[in-house]
């Protein structure tokens, strides 16, 4: 499922129109975004929860040249789902 379809579902499922739909989602990823770059997690009750890790620096080769470079440490974002999400997979 893509971005669009994903607003075709939320339009249909909850009767609303595709351009409310379009903008509840983009609205909820924003959220998700400032949240996240605040540094704060957000937890999603049976959905899941998005945090921010961190990957340390650490050195690298360059795959075209064989050179060794260095890779700068960065915050990465991670999901893990909560348990109804798994049930509801398996």
């Amino acid at each position: 499922m893509n971005k669009t379809e994903l607003i075709d579902h939320i339009a249909q499922s909850a009767d609303l129109s595709k351009a409310s739909a379009a903008r509840a989602l983009e609205a909820a990823i924003d959220g998700i975004t400032e949240s996240l770059r605040a540094g704060e997690s957000v937890s999603l009750v049976g959905f899941g929860s998005f945090v921010v890790g961190t990957r340390a620096a650490r050195s690298g080769r360059n795959p075209r040249t064989g050179a060794t470079i260095n890779i700068s440490a960065a915050k990465v974002p991670k999901f893990r789902a909560g348990k109804g999400l798994k049930d509801a997979i398996n």
